[in-house]
């Protein structure tokens, strides 16, 4: 039995949940709504401040699912209560960021400037500060949104292994290699 889809995810108050047909489940709570379609063959029940789900065999297929759609509802419950945010930090002689609305602006070193239009559903801030790197940040209740527009402005200029430049998210360890040893 899967240890987490076991779990029921508990809904706080302030938020409703509903299972509605072609098992579509809509979290609705005080930050906006998220909608998400579950596998047919795995059961939701709403009940008792509780969601709990079934699978209809211990296949492996269905024990995979089982314990997915529990993580990702949890993930939406979340997301309508307290939403996430995500930090980049741009690493290099001058890397900056500044956005106008939803639309970053980063000079990454390139020839040019890299326009970057971010989905309405995220707020982006970007902060300089003197002596610090420029930091992106991105918040919305949406986790998978996101952790996807996270890694794609990641995939802009990835930290390089031998002096660490490029977008990286705050806290992330990039080793760096040894460069080349002196000749004769």
């Amino acid at each position: 039995m899967s240890r987490i889809g076991k779990k029921a995810v508990p809904v706080p108050s302030g938020v409703t949940i509903t299972v509605g047909k072609d098992n579509v489940i809509a979290v609705k709570g005080p930050k906006g709504e998220l909608k998400q379609t579950i596998d047919r063959d795995i059961t939701v029940e709403v009940k008792d401040g509780q969601v709990s789900f079934l699978r209809p065999t211990d296949q492996i297929r269905h024990r995979a699912l089982h314990g997915l759609y529990r993580a990702i509802v949890a993930n939406l419950v979340k997301g309508v209560t307290q939403g996430y945010e995500r930090k980049l930090e741009l690493i290099g002689v001058g890397f900056k960021a500044s956005n106008a609305g939803n639309v970053l602006d980063l000079a990454l070193g390139y020839s040019h400037n890299i326009i970057f239009e971010v989905p309405k559903e995220i707020k982006v801030a970007t902060a300089q500060e003197k002596g610090q790197n420029p930091i992106i940040t991105l918040e919305g209740i949406d986790k998978q949104l996101i952790g996807q527009v996270a890694a794609k402005l990641r995939s802009l200029r990835k930290p390089e292994p031998y002096k660490g430049k490029g977008v990286r998210y705050v806290g992330e360890v990039v080793r760096k290699k040894a460069g080349k040893a002196a000749g004769k």
